[in-house]
């Protein structure tokens, strides 16, 4: 960690004497994009900066501990080694989270697919309190939400719900929602009163950048359809379904929440990059141990990153160990104590890496 911190020290030094020369001043995007690099590394220099006194500090009161014959000043000394240390630590926890990487999509908008898995009719019901659950949360967090997609079924659920969720930070809290969902409860069906288990996948892609994915009309296939839906005036009417096919990989998208074919084709399009963006990535992730457990799996009820248990009323984060006996509220948004353990803990993993 300190060879690192040296070369950043380093890094903002030679920044800095750049930032005063004549020339770079003279080119605005030069000494723009200087600026802005020097601005980035000066927490970490400051801190390290500070590190280094504490430490000289420390090095000069242990020498007053060993040689001083006054008491006095020994106890001094003392007092002020113990509060030198304390610093000392909390610098070096300091500068370890900022040399810890950062997710490059934190904060980016994401795409919140929540599709029914075993279970049958119960798993559609859950799917859609888990989008519902996302909408409240989202709100909570004066986000935008968007249904670009969704799929019901015959008794009130979903087969599947696509949400865009705009908002600063999307991606930092909602990426911990990916994987499989479990719910115990007795469904409204049964007559028996037996708790079933049903499972919920829940995938969250961050919104491609045009620079990162990009989708040329050679490369897709647009099919245009009549909507289907509930009845109401126009939507059988005109061809303003939309279906996209991305013909190298097979990927389809289609979206017809909208009565114009225009904004269909562009939710549609939004969705197809998001799903380009992510197949993409996890190529790159694939041979990453620690995105395992982001996965969604295969929807069957042993895997599972979390259990909504409704007779108990508790919800249980299996990630974490993290049981909370408050159902009712996390299904009304209430995520954040849930979301933060879980940043914290992948936080805590991601400074693990970055050795003194």
């Amino acid at each position: 960690m300190f060879e690192r911190l040296r070369q950043i020290e380093e890094r903002y030094q030679e920044l800095s004497r750049l930032l005063a020369d004549p020339q770079v001043i003279g080119q605005p995007a030069q000494y723009a994009r200087h600026a802005k690099a020097a601005s980035d590394l000066s927490l970490v220099v400051e801190r390290f900066t500070e590190y280094k006194a504490v430490l000289a500090r420390i090095t000069e009161a242990r020498h007053i501990l060993a040689e001083e014959p006054d008491r006095e000043l020994r106890e001094l000394a003392q007092s002020e080694l113990d509060e030198l240390t304390a610093r000392q630590t909390a610098l070096e926890e300091e500068l370890r989270r900022l040399l810890t990487p950062r997710d490059p999509n934190d904060e980016r908008n994401v795409f919140v697919e929540v599709r029914a898995g075993a279970g049958g009719d119960e798993a559609g019901l859950f799917a859609a309190d888990l989008a519902r659950m996302y909408v409240k949360y989202a709100e909570r967090q004066g986000w935008k939400v968007e249904t670009v997609e969704r799929h019901p079924t015959g008794v009130g659920g979903f087969k599947e719900v696509i949400l865009f969720v705009q908002g600063k930070g999307a991606w930092s809290r909602l990426k911990f929602e990916r994987g499989v969902h479990r719910v115990q409860r007795v469904p409204v069906t049964e007559s028996a009163g037996r708790i079933h288990t049903s499972t919920v996948t829940v995938a969250v892609l961050p919104e491609a950048e045009d620079v990162e994915v990009k989708v040329s009309d050679q490369d897709i296939r647009v099919d245009v359809y009549r909507s289907s839906g509930p009845g109401g005036q126009g939507v059988n009417t005109t061809d303003s379904a939309v279906r996209i096919t991305h013909i190298r990989t097979g990927l389809v998208v289609t979206c017809q929440d909208e009565r114009s074919q225009i904004k269909n084709r562009a939710k549609a399009m939004r969705v197809l990059k998001a799903r380009l963006l992510e197949r993409a990535q996890e190529e790159q992730r694939a041979q990453i141990a620690a995105d395992r457990r982001s996965q969604v799996g295969t929807g069957e009820r042993s895997e599972r990153i979390r259990t909504y248990n409704f007779p108990q009323a508790r919800v249980t984060d299996h990630r974490i160990g993290m049981t909370l006996h408050k159902l009712p509220q996390v299904l009304e948004g209430e995520l954040d104590e849930l979301i933060e353990a879980l940043a914290a803990a992948d936080q805590a993993e991601r400074m693990a890496q970055v050795t003194p």
